[in-house]
């Protein structure tokens, strides 16, 4: 059976408009809750009705953290951070590259530091050096 197309505009009736809102909001949050199972992402929704009620979902245990390193992440693409630094600036991975140079330091595995630095950021494996 095939949907059939329908123009996206506001739903004059108000009880369907309200059941259509509650429907999609459950829906959505849902998908958010997926997203984060499925893919470890850090998700936040905030949703606010007509009414002025508000219906939230963060994967996180305060949506202030990620509400947080989202204005810190605006912060640093306005100011031409380059991307490397604006991702380990206090974030995971930042830890993780420190303990990396230190456990290499003097070692022939150095000249490849830059390389693991790049792997970590794409999720490939890090211990090439060992």
């Amino acid at each position: 059976m095939v949907r059939g197309k329908f123009q996206i505009k506001r739903i004059e009736n108000a009880t369907s408009r309200q059941v259509t809102f509650s429907k999609r909001r459950n829906g959505l949050l849902k998908k958010a809750y997926e997203l984060y199972v499925l893919c470890d992402a850090e998700v936040a929704v905030i949703i606010f009705s007509h009414k002025g009620k508000l219906y939230e979902f963060s994967s996180c245990d305060n949506m202030q953290n990620t509400i947080e390193r989202y204005r810190q992440y605006k912060k640093d693409v306005q100011s031409n951070t380059p991307q490397i630094e604006r991702y380990t600036q206090g974030y995971l991975f930042k830890e993780q590259i420190l303990q990396l140079k230190a456990k290499n330091n003097g070692t022939t595995c150095s000249q490849q530091n830059a390389e693991v630095e790049t792997e970590l950021f794409l999720g490939l494996p890090e211990n090439r050096c060992s």
